[in-house]
């Protein structure tokens, strides 16, 4: 992604996709309070990208994905490629950490968001091993909590960790990042799964 990194660590590359991809064009709604929240909220979609991790041991973002025509029932999606092409590594040689996407407010992952990520691991592999020790295949989607689109803050995401179950939300207060879980996901079958929330 031209903008963007290469970061040494996960969170500064966490932390500088999430500014960089709430300020895309009509990628918050603002809050679902605010008196154009309606208006904002048609107009508004999802961004989506890759975090991985490459052989000269840095974390890299790819080009950002958007579906420019939204479904009808309200909902908000994007269609990620499953892969990277970066033609400066080869083939095969990338390690997926991060699926990311925005949410267009303050929203939860949704069964989409899950059932795609348990794919994505089962294509990919569940973890990477970087130079820091070995990094999980997780879900993450930002949000911003500002009530002026044009101007949205990265105030924290939702992130999705298969191989542990765990749903947390993470949110910036005072300049610190504070992880609450809010529930775990148990696969009954490959099929069906249950949140047990905390």
């Amino acid at each position: 992604m031209p903008g963007f990194g290469p970061f040494n660590t996960y969170s500064d590359a966490l932390i500088s996709a999430c500014s960089m991809m709430l300020k895309q064009p009509h990628a918050t709604a603002g809050r679902k309070s605010d008196m154009n929240f309606r208006l904002r909220w048609d107009l508004s979609q999802e961004y989506c990208a890759w975090v991985y991790y490459t052989p000269d041991e840095r974390f890299e973002m790819s080009m950002m994905s958007v579906t420019t025509i939204q479904d009808a029932r309200g909902k908000r999606s994007c269609r990620l490629p499953p892969k990277v092409d970066d033609a400066r590594y080869p083939p095969g040689s990338l390690g997926y950490v991060y699926l990311l996407h925005t949410h267009p407010y303050e929203g939860e992952l949704t069964e989409q968001d899950i059932r795609y990520i348990v794919t994505m691991g089962l294509e990919h592999g569940w973890e990477v091993k970087t130079k820091a020790g070995m990094l999980r295949l997780s879900l993450v989607a930002f949000f911003s909590a500002s009530s002026d689109p044009a101007n949205p803050t990265c105030d924290g995401f939702f992130q999705y960790t298969p191989t542990t179950g765990d749903l947390s939300k993470w949110t910036q207060e005072r300049n610190q990042w504070r992880r609450q879980s809010i529930g775990s996901v148990s696969w009954i079958d490959a099929q069906h799964y249950r949140i047990d929330r905390h």
